[in-house]
């Protein structure tokens, strides 16, 4: 791998340069957002838009110039043509546009999600939130995780200690019953819904406390969200206990939980 690389990983260039990429990927998408844009259902049921594949497009083409040595696994390619039949030690994970359907339906909670995995860990992450301006970002290796406005100076973000009343996020798509008993056997005595990676932003900077999933997500979807939780000294453990990692078959998780202090 490229001096340069390895250079900006550790010095936090790669993450601003990921931010700056996610940013601009956010500015190809708002025009569509509100806006009666139509999805197309790919055939894994899923949804994708006109925007999804433009930001795709857009991260694709920066990260190539930036780093052309290093494989690019994102979801509308994968979608199109298929996964790479091998991995190298270093690959990205790009979800240009997660919680599709929350966008279309025109909710603010989607996201623009890149992840740098080594070895199957993911060591940089950015996640942007178009809707409302705001990147959250991991720094330089053991250097913290911060987020911004757009076209603002960078804030220090972590999680916040267990609370007594500790509160999980959960998916739209569970039920309130099912919400209910996840977050109880999380030890969680509410817990509210949003979509997308959104949700391991709140628990990096200190909002929540548990992300409990048992329903199937892709590993572009948790990646950069992961990245950027454990930056700011939190957890993602799957159902063995061990980290979550990547690189897995068919690029799929099993259940999984995201917590912070």
């Amino acid at each position: 791998m490229s001096n340069r690389l390895t250079a900006d990983l550790a010095s936090g260039a790669l993450a601003e340069a990921l931010a700056d990429i996610a940013e601009d990927a956010a500015r190809v998408i708002l025009p569509y957002w509100r806006s009666g844009v139509v999805a197309e259902t790919k055939s894994d049921d899923s949804p994708v838009t006109q925007a999804d594949r433009e930001a795709e497009v857009l991260i694709l083409q920066r990260l190539a110039a930036l780093y052309p040595e290093v494989q690019a696994v994102a979801e509308e390619a994968v979608s199109a043509e298929g996964a790479p039949e091998t991995l190298g030690e270093w690959f990205w994970l790009i979800d240009p546009l997660d919680g599709t359907r929350g966008f279309v339906e025109g909710r603010e909670s989607y996201t623009v999600n890149i992840a740098l995995i080594h070895r199957d860990a993911p060591v940089a992450g950015v996640v942007t939130a178009p809707a409302t301006q705001i990147t959250w970002r991991s720094a330089a290796p053991g250097k913290g995780a911060f987020r911004r406005r757009f076209g603002e100076a960078w804030t220090a973000i972590q999680v916040r200690e267990r609370p007594a009343a500790p509160i999980a996020l959960m998916s739209h798509s569970m039920t309130d019953d099912e919400a209910e008993r996840l977050a109880t056997r999380h030890g969680c005595t509410q817990w509210q819904g949003t979509d997308s990676s959104l949700k391991f932003c709140l628990i990096a900077e200190g909002r929540f406390d548990a992300y409990p999933r048992t329903g199937p997500t892709s590993e572009w979807d948790t990646a950069a969200g992961q990245a950027v939780l454990e930056a700011a000294g939190g957890r993602v453990l799957a159902e063995t206990g061990e980290p979550l990692r990547y690189g897995k078959p068919c690029h799929a998780n099993g259940g999984f939980v995201a917590l912070g202090g």
